[in-house]
């Protein structure tokens, strides 16, 4: 008999016996997870002098890149699917908890600036809110509608595409978001970092880097953590440079919001024009800081409101290459930038 418990407490039934057959149950799911397993051959952390604690962090962390390469057949897929997508008017949904929630919202917020993206077209959704961001709220991960609720709230409709993000297969908060979003006519990712998805999860595509046991059990912020900010920087990037965001190795719809920000805009307007730092700089003030504009005056011997023009009747989905074909050359960057 348990140690403080009578043998007529011990026997009934109750709220308390429920919730101890329910975390039994988790447990024995738990026990199937590569992430939440043990490492064999990796000394104990708490055994070690620092720098060698250092160096098995950095070893684990150097096999994440080639897990992620195995599956890059599946993030192209993701990719194609999101660009669709956009072409379409369509915008992309993150939804996770905890770390793998902030991972999303921290890659949506680093799109506007990087490729001039509206701040709506790219959405993190996690489970607590904004006060998840810096406070942990791992608790609110079990509530399975309030996903899809968090989803639509934030403007998700047919035609979007959500990537539920959860490192260990099971969160409910992003699985309950997957189901009722594929029921409501929206294209589905599913990014986990186990080798067995949940069973029952039907989704687009799933994602699902194999990137073994955590060197702290269960502490998917590592390993788990890394693969999936790979692959998140990996489907926005392939994304908006499928739609025309970049030129050559050049963001060429940077916000040149800071000093620093518009010092490189003038760069990058060089780099793509071979030209100086004084035409750059003249080209740019003339197209109120818009990269893009600049670069089509520089290359297509355009004026202002011609290159304005040219994007409008073109369409804003064009890339650089497309909107210049047809105009002859008027300056060069050496090689055009292949």
């Amino acid at each position: 008999m348990t140690p403080g418990v009578s043998g007529e407490q011990g026997a009934s039934a109750g709220p308390e016996a429920e919730d101890r057959e329910n975390l039994r149950t988790l447990s024995e799911q738990l026990d199937w997870l590569v992430t939440e397993s043990l490492p064999v051959g990796i000394p104990q952390p708490d055994t070690l002098p620092t720098i060698d604690l250092l160096g098995v962090m950095n070893r684990e962390d150097a096999g994440v890149a080639a897990a992620v390469e195995e599956v890059l057949p599946s993030v192209a897929d993701a990719v194609d699917l999101i660009t669709s997508s956009f072409e379409q008017g369509g915008r992309l949904f993150y939804v996770g908890a905890g770390t793998s929630g902030r991972l999303g919202v921290l890659d949506a917020s680093e799109c506007p600036p990087t490729f001039g993206s509206d701040p709506s077209r790219v959405t993190g959704v996690i489970a607590g809110g904004r006060d998840a961001l810096v406070r942990s709220s791992e608790g609110r991960e079990d509530e399975w509608e309030q996903g899809w609720d968090d989803l639509k709230a934030a403007g998700a409709d047919q035609g979007d595409v959500v990537v539920g993000i959860t490192a260990s297969t099971r969160t409910p908060y992003v699985l309950g978001a997957l189901k009722m979003a594929r029921d409501g006519g929206l294209a589905t990712i599913y990014l986990t970092c186990n080798p067995h998805p949940a069973p029952g999860v039907d989704v687009d595509v799933t994602i699902n880097p194999v990137v073994g046991p955590e060197i702290l059990a269960g502490s998917t912020r590592l390993k788990s953590g890394t693969a999936t900010k790979m692959i998140l920087n990996m489907l926005t990037t392939a994304a908006f440079v499928r739609m025309g965001k970049v030129y050559g190795n050049l963001m060429v719809d940077v916000r040149p919001v800071s000093d620093k920000l518009r010092a490189r805009a003038r760069r990058i307007v060089m780099m793509a024009c071979g030209v100086g730092f004084d035409e750059a700089d003249t080209a740019l003030r003339s197209a109120a800081e818009e990269v893009r504009i600049a670069i089509l005056m520089l290359r297509g011997g355009l004026g202002v409101e011609e290159a304005r023009s040219l994007v409008a009747r073109k369409g804003q989905g064009k890339g650089i290459r497309e909107l210049l074909d047809g105009l002859p050359p008027v300056c060069s960057a050496g090689e055009d930038r292949e």
